[in-house]
């Protein structure tokens, strides 16, 4: 896999992604990686005002105009929110992202979070790097991608708001600095619009501004930049051991 240039990032709805690991994203880019980004789900109930297929299309539009701001490849695996489940059709359906991607490193969602689309997601990518590379695990698609021939390193970001759901603090192992890219992080995050003005009709505050700065403005404190995000690294049995992305960017140690 020395070869391979391919990177996955895999979250639960449209924006997760751009909120928890736009930041290595972005630095990854420019270093020359492939990235991909894929929601699990389709973001069908973050609306007040529209129908589950009108906010799903456009939500999907917004996940691909962020895509493009770092020249990444969109992909969502069809689910529903509230919906994602650690079931048969799902982990299909993500094993034959992960084939057809190929990534040798894959980010996901923390695996304790606020929410459960957030913690299933993070399973469900677990299971996919780990058995997409069996020959008999059969997508049942048609044509299916071929198995991967490695296990991919694979990273968990930070929680949201940096806890789980009894509000103790996730800590991360090792913090990646995101100072020059807190603007195209943003940047990414203002094309959800249409969560953005929801946000603002049910909190009263511009949540999606104020949140990439709140929350890896404290990350930084902590590790000495301006602004960073953090991760934790999966080292399961089979998976790769060193550190590839603080490799690639620099880990500032937790």
């Amino acid at each position: 896999m020395k070869d391979n240039k391919t990177v996955l990032a895999i979250m639960a709805h449209p924006d997760d992604i751009e909120f928890l690991c736009a930041g290595a994203l972005a630095r990854l880019a420019k270093l020359g990686y492939r990235i991909h980004m894929a929601h699990v789900a389709a973001g069908d109930c973050g609306t007040l005002e529209y129908s589950s297929d009108d906010i799903s299309r456009l939500r999907f539009a917004e996940a691909e105009r962020a895509a493009a701001v770092i020249g990444a490849t969109h992909h969502c695996v069809g689910a529903r929110d509230a919906l994602i489940m650690y079931d048969e059709p799902t982990l299909r359906a993500t094993v034959e992202l992960v084939r057809r991607v190929n990534p040798f490193l894959v980010i996901t969602h923390s695996p304790e979070c606020y929410m459960i689309d957030h913690e299933t997601s993070a399973k469900l990518a677990q299971t996919a790097t780990f058995i997409a590379g069996a020959p008999n695990f059969q997508t049942l698609l048609t044509p299916p991608a071929r198995p991967t021939k490695d296990v991919p390193y694979l990273y968990y970001a930070d929680a949201v708001e940096g806890k789980d759901r009894y509000g103790r603090p996730v800590e991360p192992s090792f913090y990646v600095d995101i100072t020059r890219e807190v603007k195209t992080k943003e940047r990414m995050v203002k094309c959800h619009a249409s969560q953005r003005h929801w946000l603002l009709k049910h909190h009263k505050v511009d949540e999606y501004t104020n949140n990439v700065r709140r929350w890896n403005g404290p990350n930084g404190q902590r590790c000495g930049v301006a602004f960073a995000e953090g991760y934790r690294q999966h080292l399961g049995h089979s998976y790769p051991q060193d550190n590839k992305l603080g490799e690639l960017l620099g880990a500032i140690p937790a």
